[in-house]
């Protein structure tokens, strides 16, 4: 057993569980994390194992909404199947357009300039996330499970800009839900739930067409990693609702911003590759 490989999967899980559900970027943490430590991913089998252990961090923390909903279901309660039905709009649009083009971005358009793509969406995304701050309508929805379907259905169709290196998923569906007038708080707890379905559906994927690379130091390595994400996202996501109940995205936005000229700067100087191998 390789402990160095154990203590690199650990500290790549804390960045994982810390960064998944806030809007700056859990695959370019991932990726920066990756190239720092020297960690090679088979497939990049190790990051959907670990995004799955962050995404049943939030499916623990809501257990009893969970259970709450399927009961209202199975009792046919209008509430419990409009929040359904609104999870299942927001899935379609990165469900469908993830399928058919996900690879194809990798390979053809996004993977020999990866990290440069990883610079730039942190940059703008830090700017955008400042302009929707400044420029945002008055919240009209503050509930996550009654939005209006048309309104669920846009932050899908946002979800899609996250297969772009760099662009947050999370971030990409709450600052879209505050654009179409989402309370701050309700568009977060969205975003958690809208979590468990796409990245279910993309780390079986994953899991499917690379588990020829679980074996070994590396399944072990999967294990801690996959554990550590759990409890820290766990942490994560408490710590989260409780900060956007008294304060802006604007500190993300500026994070955002400072990593994205760092990156773009050492890029520059030909210290920072252009692609993680």
């Amino acid at each position: 057993m390789e402990i160095g490989l154990v203590v690199t999967a650990a500290l790549i899980g804390v960045v994982e569980g810390l960064t998944e559900f806030l809007p700056i970027s859990s695959t370019a943490h991932i990726r920066i994390s990756e190239l720092v430590l020297g960690f090679r991913d088979h497939g990049e089998t190790f990051t959907v194992v670990i995004q799955l252990g962050a995404i049943l961090a939030v499916v623990a923390y809501y257990w009893r909404r969970w259970a709450a909903l399927a009961v209202g279901c199975v009792r046919g309660e209008r509430a419990s199947w409009r929040f359904v039905l609104g999870l299942a709009l927001a899935s379609l649009p990165p469900a469908a357009l993830g399928l058919l083009l996900n690879d194809w971005l990798e390979q053809q358009v996004f993977g020999a300039y990866e990290m440069a793509v990883i610079a730039s969406t942190m940059l703008l995304g830090g700017l955008a996330i400042l302009a929707v701050e400044r420029w945002r309508p008055p919240p009209r929805h503050q509930d996550a499970g009654c939005l209006p379907p048309l309104t669920c259905l846009w932050i899908g169709l946002l979800q899609v800009l996250a297969m772009i290196p760099g662009v947050s998923r999370s971030g990409a569906s709450i600052i879209g839900a505050m654009c179409v007038g989402v309370e701050r708080r309700a568009a977060t707890e969205f975003s958690f739930f809208l979590a468990i379905p796409i990245m279910l559906g993309a780390s079986g994927l994953k899991l499917a067409k690379h588990h020829a690379a679980v074996h070994g130091d590396f399944a072990l390595a999967l294990l801690v990693g996959f554990a550590v994400s759990f409890v820290v996202a766990l942490a994560a996501v408490h710590w989260l609702l409780a900060f956007v109940a008294t304060h802006t995205f604007r500190p993300f936005a500026w994070y955002r911003i400072a990593v994205g000229l760092l990156l773009l700067g050492l890029l520059a100087l030909g210290v920072l590759p252009l692609r993680v191998d």
